[in-house]
Protein backbone atom coordinates (compact mmCIF):
# COMPACT_ATOMS: atom_id res chain seq x y z
CA UNK A 1 0.00 0.00 0.00
CA UNK A 2 1.29 2.80 -0.54
CA UNK A 3 1.57 6.02 1.77
CA UNK A 4 -0.54 8.80 1.39
CA UNK A 5 1.07 12.05 2.11
CA UNK A 6 -0.88 15.37 3.31
CA UNK A 7 -1.58 18.19 0.74
CA UNK A 8 -1.90 20.98 2.85
CA UNK A 9 1.90 22.17 3.33
CA UNK A 10 2.75 20.89 -0.70
CA UNK A 11 2.65 24.73 -2.00
CA UNK A 12 5.42 25.67 1.16
CA UNK A 13 7.76 24.21 -0.82
CA UNK A 14 6.72 25.03 -4.19
CA UNK A 15 9.22 27.54 -5.81
CA UNK A 16 9.99 29.32 -9.29
CA UNK A 17 11.70 27.30 -11.81
CA UNK A 18 14.74 27.54 -13.56
CA UNK A 19 16.55 28.59 -10.68
CA UNK A 20 19.91 27.92 -11.25
CA UNK A 21 21.10 28.74 -7.58
CA UNK A 22 19.01 26.35 -6.19
CA UNK A 23 17.70 29.20 -3.81
CA UNK A 24 13.97 28.55 -1.89
CA UNK A 25 12.46 30.17 1.48
CA UNK A 26 11.79 27.49 4.38
CA UNK A 27 8.19 28.69 5.59
CA UNK A 28 7.45 27.98 9.39
CA UNK A 29 5.68 25.26 9.20
CA UNK A 30 5.07 25.52 13.33
CA UNK A 31 2.61 28.00 12.35
CA UNK A 32 0.38 25.62 10.18
CA UNK A 33 -2.05 25.01 13.11
CA UNK A 34 -3.43 21.36 13.78
CA UNK A 35 -0.73 19.37 11.78
CA UNK A 36 1.00 17.14 13.64
CA UNK A 37 4.91 16.37 13.15
CA UNK A 38 4.52 13.10 10.71
CA UNK A 39 1.82 15.54 8.63
CA UNK A 40 4.44 18.14 8.65
CA UNK A 41 7.65 15.50 7.81
CA UNK A 42 5.03 14.21 4.97
CA UNK A 43 4.69 17.31 3.54
CA UNK A 44 8.17 18.60 3.46
CA UNK A 45 9.21 15.38 1.59
CA UNK A 46 5.84 15.04 -0.80
CA UNK A 47 7.14 18.35 -2.75
CA UNK A 48 10.99 16.10 -3.50
CA UNK A 49 9.16 13.65 -5.33
CA UNK A 50 6.28 16.06 -6.93
CA UNK A 51 8.66 17.20 -9.62
CA UNK A 52 9.22 13.54 -10.85
CA UNK A 53 5.31 13.62 -13.08
CA UNK A 54 6.92 16.82 -14.88
CA UNK A 55 10.14 15.68 -15.48
CA UNK A 56 8.99 12.55 -17.29
CA UNK A 57 6.13 13.83 -19.12
CA UNK A 58 6.54 13.19 -23.23
CA UNK A 59 7.89 16.05 -23.95
CA UNK A 60 10.99 16.50 -21.88
CA UNK A 61 13.20 13.85 -20.59
CA UNK A 62 11.30 11.48 -22.95
CA UNK A 63 12.22 13.71 -25.64
CA UNK A 64 16.19 13.81 -24.54
CA UNK A 65 16.67 10.30 -24.18
CA UNK A 66 14.46 9.02 -26.66
CA UNK A 67 14.09 10.85 -29.92
CA UNK A 68 17.77 12.18 -29.63
CA UNK A 69 18.54 7.60 -30.47
CA UNK A 70 18.07 5.59 -32.75
CA UNK A 71 15.23 4.68 -31.08
CA UNK A 72 12.36 7.14 -31.94
CA UNK A 73 11.72 10.30 -34.48
CA UNK A 74 9.35 12.94 -34.85
CA UNK A 75 9.00 14.51 -38.15
CA UNK A 76 5.99 17.21 -38.85
CA UNK A 77 2.99 15.28 -39.39
CA UNK A 78 1.60 15.80 -42.51
CA UNK A 79 3.88 19.04 -42.85
CA UNK A 80 2.70 20.88 -40.34
CA UNK A 81 1.39 18.78 -36.66
CA UNK A 82 4.72 18.46 -34.04
CA UNK A 83 6.37 21.58 -36.20
CA UNK A 84 6.91 23.51 -33.14
CA UNK A 85 10.12 25.18 -34.71
CA UNK A 86 11.38 22.21 -35.59
CA UNK A 87 12.57 21.51 -31.86
CA UNK A 88 12.07 17.48 -32.65
CA UNK A 89 13.91 17.55 -36.10
CA UNK A 90 16.74 19.35 -34.06
CA UNK A 91 16.14 16.63 -31.31
CA UNK A 92 17.29 13.71 -33.61
CA UNK A 93 19.79 15.31 -35.62
CA UNK A 94 21.85 16.79 -32.89
CA UNK A 95 21.58 19.97 -33.74
CA UNK A 96 19.57 21.35 -30.50
CA UNK A 97 20.31 24.88 -29.17
CA UNK A 98 20.49 26.25 -26.00
CA UNK A 99 16.74 27.74 -26.39
CA UNK A 100 15.19 24.40 -26.68
CA UNK A 101 11.92 24.24 -24.50
CA UNK A 102 12.15 20.79 -23.88
CA UNK A 103 16.17 20.84 -23.02
CA UNK A 104 14.82 23.99 -20.91
CA UNK A 105 12.09 22.86 -18.90
CA UNK A 106 13.99 19.50 -18.54
CA UNK A 107 16.23 21.65 -16.57
CA UNK A 108 13.80 23.18 -14.31
CA UNK A 109 12.37 20.63 -13.37
CA UNK A 110 15.93 18.79 -11.92
CA UNK A 111 16.71 22.05 -10.38
CA UNK A 112 13.61 22.25 -9.02
CA UNK A 113 13.67 18.87 -7.56
CA UNK A 114 17.29 19.80 -6.59
CA UNK A 115 15.94 23.05 -4.20
CA UNK A 116 12.90 20.77 -3.00
CA UNK A 117 15.52 18.11 -1.58
CA UNK A 118 17.75 20.71 0.40
CA UNK A 119 14.72 22.41 1.66
CA UNK A 120 13.45 18.61 2.70
CA UNK A 121 16.83 18.03 4.10
CA UNK A 122 17.35 21.04 6.64
CA UNK A 123 13.87 21.28 7.65
CA UNK A 124 13.70 16.99 8.10
CA UNK A 125 17.39 17.34 9.98
CA UNK A 126 15.19 19.05 13.31
CA UNK A 127 12.27 16.97 12.51
CA UNK A 128 10.68 15.28 15.66
CA UNK A 129 8.67 12.73 13.60
CA UNK A 130 9.71 8.69 14.36
CA UNK A 131 10.32 7.87 10.82
CA UNK A 132 12.17 11.80 9.72
CA UNK A 133 15.58 9.47 9.58
CA UNK A 134 14.19 7.57 7.01
CA UNK A 135 12.49 10.77 5.83
CA UNK A 136 15.39 12.55 5.49
CA UNK A 137 17.66 9.98 4.00
CA UNK A 138 14.90 9.78 1.16
CA UNK A 139 15.35 13.52 1.02
CA UNK A 140 19.11 13.13 0.42
CA UNK A 141 18.77 10.32 -2.08
CA UNK A 142 16.43 12.19 -4.27
CA UNK A 143 18.76 14.67 -4.20
CA UNK A 144 21.64 12.33 -5.53
CA UNK A 145 18.78 11.29 -8.03
CA UNK A 146 18.56 15.02 -9.51
CA UNK A 147 22.20 14.91 -9.28
CA UNK A 148 22.67 11.68 -11.34
CA UNK A 149 20.13 13.15 -14.08
CA UNK A 150 21.81 16.67 -14.07
CA UNK A 151 25.02 14.69 -14.40
CA UNK A 152 24.14 12.12 -17.31
CA UNK A 153 22.35 15.50 -19.34
CA UNK A 154 24.38 17.88 -18.35
CA UNK A 155 27.38 16.85 -17.30
CA UNK A 156 27.36 18.69 -14.23
CA UNK A 157 25.99 18.50 -9.98
CA UNK A 158 25.17 20.85 -8.10
CA UNK A 159 26.23 20.70 -4.37
CA UNK A 160 24.56 22.63 -1.50
CA UNK A 161 24.04 22.32 1.97
CA UNK A 162 23.39 25.32 3.60
CA UNK A 163 20.28 27.08 2.13
CA UNK A 164 21.60 30.45 2.34
CA UNK A 165 24.54 29.98 -0.10
CA UNK A 166 25.39 29.46 -3.66
CA UNK A 167 25.85 26.07 -4.65
CA UNK A 168 29.26 25.01 -5.89
CA UNK A 169 28.72 23.34 -9.42
CA UNK A 170 31.15 20.20 -9.99
CA UNK A 171 31.52 18.19 -13.05
CA UNK A 172 33.07 14.88 -14.31
CA UNK A 173 35.14 12.72 -11.14
CA UNK A 174 34.28 15.11 -8.91
CA UNK A 175 30.28 14.99 -9.73
CA UNK A 176 30.61 10.58 -9.78
CA UNK A 177 32.42 11.01 -6.38
CA UNK A 178 29.59 13.28 -5.06
CA UNK A 179 26.46 11.89 -5.84
CA UNK A 180 28.03 8.21 -4.77
CA UNK A 181 29.05 9.84 -1.42
CA UNK A 182 25.53 10.50 -0.74
CA UNK A 183 23.67 7.20 -1.76
CA UNK A 184 26.06 5.65 0.19
CA UNK A 185 25.75 7.55 3.35
CA UNK A 186 22.31 7.33 3.24
CA UNK A 187 21.66 3.31 1.90
CA UNK A 188 21.78 2.29 5.70
CA UNK A 189 18.83 4.23 6.96
CA UNK A 190 16.68 3.69 3.99
CA UNK A 191 13.76 1.46 4.21
CA UNK A 192 12.84 -1.97 2.43
CA UNK A 193 9.40 -1.48 2.92
CA UNK A 194 8.19 1.75 1.71
CA UNK A 195 6.34 1.74 -2.29
CA UNK A 196 8.31 1.73 -5.61
CA UNK A 197 6.83 5.28 -5.74
CA UNK A 198 9.56 6.36 -3.20
CA UNK A 199 13.41 5.97 -2.77
CA UNK A 200 14.02 2.07 -1.11
CA UNK A 201 17.38 0.96 0.04
CA UNK A 202 17.11 -0.95 -3.13
CA UNK A 203 16.18 1.48 -5.27
CA UNK A 204 19.38 3.15 -3.89
CA UNK A 205 21.23 -0.02 -4.58
CA UNK A 206 20.01 0.29 -8.40
CA UNK A 207 20.78 4.01 -8.69
CA UNK A 208 24.76 3.01 -7.50
CA UNK A 209 24.65 0.09 -9.64
CA UNK A 210 23.71 2.67 -12.70
CA UNK A 211 26.10 5.54 -11.51
CA UNK A 212 29.02 2.63 -11.66
CA UNK A 213 28.24 1.62 -14.93
CA UNK A 214 28.24 5.11 -16.10
CA UNK A 215 31.12 6.69 -14.28
CA UNK A 216 33.97 6.12 -16.78
CA UNK A 217 31.66 8.07 -19.40
CA UNK A 218 30.99 10.80 -16.74
CA UNK A 219 34.54 11.37 -16.00
CA UNK A 220 35.58 11.59 -19.39
CA UNK A 221 32.11 12.78 -21.35
CA UNK A 222 34.39 13.64 -24.66
CA UNK A 223 36.35 10.53 -24.72
CA UNK A 224 37.16 9.20 -27.93
CA UNK A 225 38.15 5.99 -25.84
CA UNK A 226 36.15 5.07 -23.03
CA UNK A 227 38.00 2.90 -20.38
CA UNK A 228 35.68 1.50 -17.22
CA UNK A 229 37.66 0.40 -14.62
CA UNK A 230 37.16 -3.33 -13.16
CA UNK A 231 36.48 -1.56 -9.57
CA UNK A 232 33.41 0.04 -10.85
CA UNK A 233 32.55 -2.87 -12.77
CA UNK A 234 32.94 -5.00 -9.60
CA UNK A 235 30.64 -2.81 -7.44
CA UNK A 236 28.12 -2.58 -10.34
CA UNK A 237 28.31 -6.43 -9.45
CA UNK A 238 27.90 -6.50 -5.61
CA UNK A 239 24.93 -3.81 -6.18
CA UNK A 240 23.29 -5.85 -8.33
CA UNK A 241 23.84 -8.69 -6.55
CA UNK A 242 22.45 -7.59 -3.22
CA UNK A 243 19.13 -6.79 -5.31
CA UNK A 244 18.46 -9.89 -6.71
CA UNK A 245 19.39 -11.63 -3.42
CA UNK A 246 17.00 -9.55 -1.50
CA UNK A 247 14.17 -11.73 -2.99
CA UNK A 248 12.39 -8.42 -3.08
CA UNK A 249 11.65 -8.05 -6.99
CA UNK A 250 9.63 -10.69 -9.08
CA UNK A 251 9.73 -10.99 -13.28
CA UNK A 252 6.31 -10.28 -14.58
CA UNK A 253 5.63 -13.19 -16.66
CA UNK A 254 3.23 -10.67 -19.26
CA UNK A 255 5.54 -8.16 -20.55
CA UNK A 256 2.91 -5.61 -21.02
CA UNK A 257 1.65 -5.44 -17.06
CA UNK A 258 4.63 -3.85 -16.47
CA UNK A 259 3.53 -0.46 -17.73
CA UNK A 260 -0.78 -1.28 -16.87
CA UNK A 261 -2.16 1.41 -15.13
CA UNK A 262 -2.19 -0.92 -11.94
CA UNK A 263 1.41 -1.10 -11.86
CA UNK A 264 2.15 0.14 -8.54
CA UNK A 265 1.56 -3.30 -6.99
CA UNK A 266 3.84 -4.88 -10.25
CA UNK A 267 6.71 -6.95 -8.19
CA UNK A 268 9.15 -5.92 -11.06
CA UNK A 269 9.78 -2.53 -10.75
CA UNK A 270 12.09 -1.21 -7.83
CA UNK A 271 11.83 2.73 -8.27
CA UNK A 272 8.97 4.58 -10.39
CA UNK A 273 7.36 8.17 -10.78
CA UNK A 274 4.13 7.85 -8.95
CA UNK A 275 0.99 8.56 -11.73
CA UNK A 276 -1.57 7.93 -8.59
CA UNK A 277 -5.60 9.55 -9.67
CA UNK A 278 -5.44 11.32 -6.38
CA UNK A 279 -2.20 13.14 -7.52
CA UNK A 280 -3.69 13.81 -11.12
CA UNK A 281 -1.61 11.12 -12.64
CA UNK A 282 -0.97 12.13 -16.20
CA UNK A 283 1.55 9.85 -17.94
CA UNK A 284 1.20 10.84 -21.84
CA UNK A 285 3.26 8.29 -22.94
CA UNK A 286 0.11 6.00 -24.09
CA UNK A 287 -0.90 8.86 -25.96
CA UNK A 288 1.76 10.14 -27.71
CA UNK A 289 2.70 7.61 -30.18
CA UNK A 290 -1.03 6.52 -31.41
CA UNK A 291 -2.59 8.02 -34.51
CA UNK A 292 -5.25 10.50 -34.01
CA UNK A 293 -7.78 8.34 -34.96
CA UNK A 294 -7.23 5.78 -32.56
CA UNK A 295 -9.46 5.63 -29.47
CA UNK A 296 -8.40 3.11 -27.29
CA UNK A 297 -11.90 3.15 -24.95
CA UNK A 298 -15.29 2.92 -25.37
CA UNK A 299 -16.27 4.89 -22.99
CA UNK A 300 -14.71 8.84 -24.14
CA UNK A 301 -14.50 9.81 -27.70
CA UNK A 302 -12.06 12.43 -27.02
CA UNK A 303 -9.26 10.34 -26.01
CA UNK A 304 -7.24 9.48 -28.74
CA UNK A 305 -3.77 9.69 -29.81
CA UNK A 306 -1.74 12.64 -31.21
CA UNK A 307 0.28 11.00 -34.20
CA UNK A 308 3.99 11.60 -32.33
CA UNK A 309 7.07 9.81 -32.66
CA UNK A 310 7.50 6.33 -34.41
CA UNK A 311 10.40 3.84 -33.77
CA UNK A 312 12.97 4.52 -36.71
CA UNK A 313 13.56 1.89 -39.37
CA UNK A 314 16.57 1.43 -37.70
CA UNK A 315 15.65 0.30 -34.88
CA UNK A 316 12.97 -1.54 -36.16
CA UNK A 317 15.56 -3.31 -37.74
CA UNK A 318 17.22 -4.54 -35.19
CA UNK A 319 14.46 -6.69 -34.26
CA UNK A 320 14.18 -8.24 -37.89
CA UNK A 321 17.88 -8.64 -37.91
CA UNK A 322 17.49 -10.80 -34.71
CA UNK A 323 14.68 -12.93 -36.13
CA UNK A 324 15.27 -13.62 -39.32
CA UNK A 325 12.87 -15.43 -41.22
CA UNK A 326 10.67 -15.16 -38.20
CA UNK A 327 8.27 -12.16 -37.28
CA UNK A 328 9.39 -10.36 -34.52
CA UNK A 329 5.87 -10.47 -32.67
CA UNK A 330 7.33 -13.75 -31.97
CA UNK A 331 8.85 -12.05 -29.15
CA UNK A 332 6.28 -10.91 -26.30
CA UNK A 333 8.40 -7.91 -25.44
CA UNK A 334 7.41 -6.76 -29.18
CA UNK A 335 3.60 -6.93 -30.00
CA UNK A 336 0.67 -8.28 -28.05
CA UNK A 337 -2.55 -8.55 -29.80
CA UNK A 338 -5.38 -7.31 -27.55
CA UNK A 339 -8.05 -7.26 -30.92
CA UNK A 340 -8.88 -10.32 -32.31
CA UNK A 341 -9.50 -8.76 -35.52
CA UNK A 342 -6.17 -8.85 -36.60
CA UNK A 343 -5.87 -12.35 -36.96
CA UNK A 344 -9.94 -13.24 -38.20
CA UNK A 345 -11.15 -10.45 -40.02
CA UNK A 346 -14.71 -11.62 -38.60
CA UNK A 347 -14.08 -10.58 -35.40
CA UNK A 348 -15.79 -7.40 -35.71
CA UNK A 349 -17.82 -6.08 -32.79
CA UNK A 350 -16.58 -6.04 -29.31
CA UNK A 351 -18.35 -5.65 -25.97
CA UNK A 352 -17.39 -2.40 -24.77
CA UNK A 353 -15.87 -3.82 -21.28
CA UNK A 354 -13.87 -5.99 -23.44
CA UNK A 355 -12.60 -3.88 -25.43
CA UNK A 356 -8.52 -2.98 -25.50
CA UNK A 357 -6.52 -1.80 -28.28
CA UNK A 358 -2.80 -3.83 -28.78
CA UNK A 359 0.15 -3.14 -27.16
CA UNK A 360 3.80 -3.19 -28.52
CA UNK A 361 5.49 -2.09 -31.49
CA UNK A 362 2.69 -1.76 -33.95
CA UNK A 363 2.60 -1.88 -37.76
CA UNK A 364 0.54 -1.78 -40.72
CA UNK A 365 -3.45 -1.22 -41.25
CA UNK A 366 -4.90 -0.35 -37.51
CA UNK A 367 -8.52 -1.34 -36.84
CA UNK A 368 -10.51 0.13 -33.90
CA UNK A 369 -13.36 1.76 -33.01
CA UNK A 370 -15.06 3.82 -35.46
CA UNK A 371 -16.23 6.93 -34.74
CA UNK A 372 -19.14 9.11 -36.65
CA UNK A 373 -20.41 12.41 -35.98
CA UNK A 374 -18.95 12.31 -32.43
CA UNK A 375 -20.08 8.87 -31.23
CA UNK A 376 -18.73 5.60 -31.93
CA UNK A 377 -20.37 2.84 -34.16
CA UNK A 378 -21.98 -0.35 -32.51
CA UNK A 379 -23.22 -3.57 -33.66
CA UNK A 380 -26.76 -4.91 -33.41
CA UNK A 381 -26.19 -6.29 -30.33
CA UNK A 382 -24.49 -3.28 -29.05
CA UNK A 383 -21.22 -4.33 -28.92
CA UNK A 384 -18.48 -2.10 -29.98
CA UNK A 385 -18.07 -2.09 -33.82
CA UNK A 386 -14.84 -2.72 -35.05
CA UNK A 387 -13.19 -1.79 -38.10
CA UNK A 388 -10.11 -0.43 -40.10
CA UNK A 389 -9.15 2.97 -39.08
CA UNK A 390 -8.58 5.85 -41.43
CA UNK A 391 -7.85 9.25 -40.50
CA UNK A 392 -10.57 11.06 -40.31
CA UNK A 393 -9.72 13.54 -37.45
CA UNK A 394 -7.17 14.75 -40.16
CA UNK A 395 -9.98 15.39 -42.84
CA UNK A 396 -8.27 12.90 -44.46
CA UNK A 397 -10.97 10.45 -44.71
CA UNK A 398 -9.15 7.96 -47.64
CA UNK A 399 -6.27 8.18 -45.92
CA UNK A 400 -5.90 4.68 -44.00
CA UNK A 401 -4.10 4.66 -40.52
CA UNK A 402 -1.67 1.78 -42.02
CA UNK A 403 1.63 2.45 -40.26
CA UNK A 404 4.53 2.07 -42.60
CA UNK A 405 8.13 1.22 -41.78
CA UNK A 406 8.82 4.65 -43.40
CA UNK A 407 9.90 7.28 -41.54
CA UNK A 408 11.63 9.96 -42.20
CA UNK A 409 11.31 14.22 -43.10
CA UNK A 410 10.33 13.47 -46.50
CA UNK A 411 6.86 14.41 -47.35
CA UNK A 412 6.38 10.83 -47.83
CA UNK A 413 8.48 10.27 -44.37
CA UNK A 414 6.59 12.76 -42.47
CA UNK A 415 2.51 12.07 -43.61
CA UNK A 416 0.30 10.68 -40.66
CA UNK A 417 0.87 7.21 -40.96
CA UNK A 418 4.86 6.90 -41.33
CA UNK A 419 6.11 4.78 -38.64
CA UNK A 420 5.59 2.17 -36.84
CA UNK A 421 3.98 3.28 -33.11
CA UNK A 422 4.54 2.09 -29.82
CA UNK A 423 1.77 1.36 -27.22
CA UNK A 424 3.97 0.14 -24.48
CA UNK A 425 2.15 1.83 -21.30
CA UNK A 426 -1.26 1.29 -21.10
CA UNK A 427 -3.83 3.49 -22.07
CA UNK A 428 -5.38 4.65 -19.00
CA UNK A 429 -9.14 3.68 -18.48
CA UNK A 430 -9.98 7.54 -16.59
CA UNK A 431 -8.47 9.12 -19.65
CA UNK A 432 -11.49 11.57 -20.64
CA UNK A 433 -8.35 12.77 -23.58
CA UNK A 434 -5.39 11.45 -24.45
CA UNK A 435 -3.57 14.16 -22.80
CA UNK A 436 -4.51 13.51 -19.23
CA UNK A 437 -5.34 10.96 -16.00
CA UNK A 438 -2.82 8.21 -17.59
CA UNK A 439 -2.30 6.41 -14.02
CA UNK A 440 0.18 3.59 -15.14
CA UNK A 441 3.50 4.43 -12.78
CA UNK A 442 6.97 5.41 -14.74
CA UNK A 443 9.38 2.98 -14.82
CA UNK A 444 12.85 4.20 -13.54
CA UNK A 445 14.49 0.71 -12.57
CA UNK A 446 13.02 -2.78 -12.73
CA UNK A 447 14.41 -5.88 -12.33
CA UNK A 448 14.99 -6.59 -16.05
CA UNK A 449 17.91 -4.00 -15.88
CA UNK A 450 19.37 -5.02 -12.72
CA UNK A 451 20.17 -8.20 -14.75
CA UNK A 452 21.39 -6.55 -17.75
CA UNK A 453 23.44 -4.33 -16.01
CA UNK A 454 25.22 -7.10 -14.28
CA UNK A 455 25.29 -8.77 -17.31
CA UNK A 456 27.52 -6.02 -18.94
CA UNK A 457 29.63 -5.56 -15.57
CA UNK A 458 30.52 -9.03 -16.12
CA UNK A 459 31.07 -8.79 -19.69
CA UNK A 460 33.76 -5.79 -19.16
CA UNK A 461 35.05 -6.87 -16.24
CA UNK A 462 36.48 -9.72 -16.85
CA UNK A 463 34.91 -10.38 -20.27
CA UNK A 464 33.47 -13.53 -18.75
CA UNK A 465 30.48 -14.43 -21.52
CA UNK A 466 28.88 -17.11 -20.15
CA UNK A 467 27.60 -15.74 -17.02
CA UNK A 468 26.58 -12.80 -19.19
CA UNK A 469 24.87 -14.65 -20.98
CA UNK A 470 23.00 -16.71 -18.22
CA UNK A 471 21.67 -13.60 -16.77
CA UNK A 472 20.18 -12.26 -20.39
CA UNK A 473 18.45 -15.52 -20.92
CA UNK A 474 16.89 -15.02 -17.65
CA UNK A 475 15.57 -12.05 -18.63
CA UNK A 476 14.50 -13.96 -21.99
CA UNK A 477 12.69 -16.75 -19.96
CA UNK A 478 11.09 -14.74 -17.56
CA UNK A 479 8.22 -13.62 -20.20
CA UNK A 480 6.06 -16.70 -19.85
CA UNK A 481 2.49 -15.66 -19.30
CA UNK A 482 2.21 -16.21 -23.23
CA UNK A 483 3.76 -18.80 -25.51
CA UNK A 484 6.33 -18.89 -26.22
CA UNK A 485 8.94 -16.88 -23.96
CA UNK A 486 11.64 -15.28 -26.05
CA UNK A 487 14.16 -18.07 -27.35
CA UNK A 488 17.48 -18.49 -25.97
CA UNK A 489 20.15 -16.69 -27.10
CA UNK A 490 23.27 -19.17 -27.80
CA UNK A 491 26.87 -19.10 -28.88
CA UNK A 492 29.02 -15.99 -27.96
CA UNK A 493 27.87 -12.98 -25.86
CA UNK A 494 29.26 -9.46 -27.05
CA UNK A 495 28.76 -6.26 -25.87
CA UNK A 496 27.00 -5.41 -29.50
CA UNK A 497 24.51 -8.24 -28.66
CA UNK A 498 24.17 -7.12 -25.55
CA UNK A 499 23.16 -3.55 -26.50
CA UNK A 500 20.56 -5.22 -28.65
CA UNK A 501 19.07 -7.02 -26.26
CA UNK A 502 18.74 -3.60 -24.03
CA UNK A 503 16.79 -1.97 -26.75
CA UNK A 504 14.43 -4.87 -26.88
CA UNK A 505 13.98 -5.33 -23.00
CA UNK A 506 14.37 -1.22 -22.02
CA UNK A 507 12.35 0.15 -25.55
CA UNK A 508 10.55 3.70 -24.69
CA UNK A 509 11.80 3.78 -21.41
CA UNK A 510 14.29 6.55 -21.53
CA UNK A 511 17.50 4.84 -21.18
CA UNK A 512 18.46 4.94 -25.03
CA UNK A 513 20.55 7.69 -24.89
CA UNK A 514 22.28 6.57 -22.03
CA UNK A 515 23.21 3.22 -23.28
CA UNK A 516 24.37 4.93 -26.74
CA UNK A 517 26.63 6.57 -25.50
CA UNK A 518 27.99 4.07 -23.28
CA UNK A 519 28.36 1.57 -25.79
CA UNK A 520 30.35 4.15 -28.25
CA UNK A 521 27.12 4.54 -30.46
CA UNK A 522 25.55 7.99 -30.20
CA UNK A 523 27.64 9.53 -33.04
CA UNK A 524 26.82 7.16 -35.17
CA UNK A 525 24.27 7.43 -38.22
CA UNK A 526 20.79 6.98 -38.38
CA UNK A 527 17.25 7.51 -40.01
CA UNK A 528 17.82 11.25 -39.97
CA UNK A 529 20.90 11.42 -38.26
CA UNK A 530 24.61 12.02 -39.25
CA UNK A 531 25.85 14.48 -36.86
CA UNK A 532 28.78 12.64 -35.44
CA UNK A 533 29.79 15.69 -32.66
CA UNK A 534 30.74 13.86 -29.51
CA UNK A 535 30.22 17.48 -27.83
CA UNK A 536 26.26 16.40 -28.31
CA UNK A 537 26.82 13.45 -25.40
CA UNK A 538 25.41 16.01 -23.45
CA UNK A 539 22.73 19.05 -24.03
CA UNK A 540 23.20 22.54 -23.84
CA UNK A 541 22.79 24.86 -20.53
CA UNK A 542 19.37 26.77 -21.27
CA UNK A 543 20.19 30.20 -22.05
CA UNK A 544 17.20 31.38 -19.45
CA UNK A 545 19.45 29.60 -16.63
CA UNK A 546 22.61 31.27 -17.99
CA UNK A 547 21.55 34.40 -18.38
CA UNK A 548 19.70 34.08 -14.58
CA UNK A 549 23.61 33.70 -13.22
CA UNK A 550 24.40 36.32 -15.31
CA UNK A 551 25.68 38.12 -12.16
CA UNK A 552 28.13 35.98 -10.29
CA UNK A 553 30.45 36.19 -13.37
CA UNK A 554 32.09 32.85 -14.35
CA UNK A 555 29.44 30.63 -12.13
CA UNK A 556 27.69 28.94 -14.80
CA UNK A 557 29.80 28.27 -18.23
CA UNK A 558 28.23 26.66 -21.05
CA UNK A 559 28.89 23.37 -22.47
CA UNK A 560 31.59 23.01 -25.08
CA UNK A 561 29.91 23.03 -28.59
CA UNK A 562 27.06 25.56 -27.80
Amino acid sequence: MRTTYISAVILAAILATGCTKLNEKILDESSAIGLTEQQVAEGTLTPVYASLPQLFIHTNYFALQEISTDEAILPYRGGTDWGDNGIYIAMHQHTFPSTDPNIRNTWNQITQGLSRSVTAITALRTSTYSEAPVFLAEARAMRAYYNLLSLDLFGLAFVKEDQAATSVIIRGADAVEYIKSELLAVEGTLSSSVSHGRVSKEAAWGLLARLYLNSAVYRNIYGTQITFDNADMDKVIEYTDKIIASGKYQFSPEYFSIFDDNNDSNKEIIFAVDQRADLNGHNRLAYFSLSGDQFPLPEFTGANGTDGPAITPDFYHTWTDAYGAEDPKVDPRFYKENLSIYSNPGDSCVPAASFNINRGILRGQQYGLIRRNGVFLRCADGSMKVGPLFHDTRNRPTLAVNFTEQVDYTPAGSNYPSGYRVEKYEFSRKSVSGRNFGEADIVILRLADIYLMRAEAKLRRSNDGAAALQDVNTVRASRTARTPAPSQLTGTMTLDLLFRERGFELYWEMVRRTDMIRFGKYEGSWTEKTNSDPQKRIFPIPLTAIDAASNIPGYLTQNAGY
